[in-house]
């Protein structure tokens, strides 16, 4: 696959579809979205973080990845917003570009941005083949669930795989005015849960579930076929997912009780950016073997 900034070599290729002879190794298959459903159905779980760099998404693809989501809280933890929907298309689409050419094994997830689909599947047709084609994607997520499903079938219909994603919708914050778990009360449960039936029904190959009550996320996980990636959803699901930035550490703002922190970089780079400092401003760099 090619991505928005070159072409890919013939050994870049084979490497992408599978390495001859080594059928065997799972770390070395493709991930696919029937692969997950694969994954899902022996019980296999499945990890996910997002990228938004080349750099960052060889790290980790290399790592073992299942699933790189470009998601679109880039807009937050790239960008500087307060929310995620100002970022635009084409800046989702730049970052997709860099994500797909540092991968060989992940599936790439892109995020539709707010506006690029609600209420107008031809809109959402063209957005979604534009990420595919310019970026070399292999699929896209839309937040929503039956208020959006025409923009899903239609996005389906020209065979660009889509995941799902309910619970708390980030790209609709300003309707519900606050990030508190949803789906609390037994009415939204219950909608919730018809939304994922009918996400499965139209064809989605999976579903994110962001911070909703975790015995509701296992309930939806066991009712569907379709694997159910969870965000702030309990545990008894087929998969999990965390933004990058917030579980290295990056952000020191952002501290909800689903975010475990796996490193603590926002210090790591502090002091060393402080070290460079005191070296530059000493004369200690460069040194004369550092020099030429």
């Amino acid at each position: 696959m090619a991505g928005k900034g070159g072409k890919v070599g013939p050994g870049r290729r084979a490497a992408r579809v599978g390495r001859p002879g080594h059928a065997g190794d799972a770390k070395l298959r493709r991930v696919t979205t029937a692969r997950l459903g694969e994954m899902k159905a022996r019980g296999e779980k499945i990890a996910m973080l997002t990228a938004y760099d080349f750099s960052f998404a060889r790290i980790l693809d290399g790592a073992g990845l299942d699933v790189l989501l470009v998601g679109d809280s880039a807009s937050n933890v790239v960008h500087g917003h307060e929310t995620s929907v100002p970022i635009t298309l084409d800046q989702m689409i730049d970052h997709a570009a860099a994500v797909v050419r540092g991968v060989e094994r992940a599936l790439i997830v892109v995020d539709l941005p707010f506006g690029t689909y609600q209420g107008n599947s031809q809109l959402a047709l063209e957005s979604a083949v534009r990420i595919m084609k310019e970026a070399g994607a292999h699929s896209v997520k839309m937040e929503g669930g039956d208020v959006i499903i025409d923009s899903v079938r239609r996005v389906l219909s020209a065979g660009i795989p889509v995941m799902g994603h309910l619970g708390l919708t980030p790209q609709s914050i300003y309707k519900f005015g606050s990030y508190t778990v949803r789906a609390t009360k037994q009415e939204e449960a219950e909608q919730l849960m018809r939304d994922a039936l009918l996400l499965q029904e139209t064809g989605c190959f999976a579903l994110v579930l962001e911070k909703i009550p975790a015995r509701l996320a296992a309930r939806v996980a066991k009712r569907l076929t379709i694997p159910v990636i969870g965000i702030g959803a309990g545990s008894q699901v087929d998969g999990q997912v965390l933004v990058t930035h917030d579980m290295l550490g990056l952000n020191k703002e952002f501290s909800p009780r689903f975010l475990r922190r796996y490193a603590e970089l926002h210090e790591v780079m502090s002091e060393a950016f402080g070290r460079y400092l005191a070296d530059v401003k000493a004369g200690r760099f460069p040194s004369a073997e550092e020099s030429y």
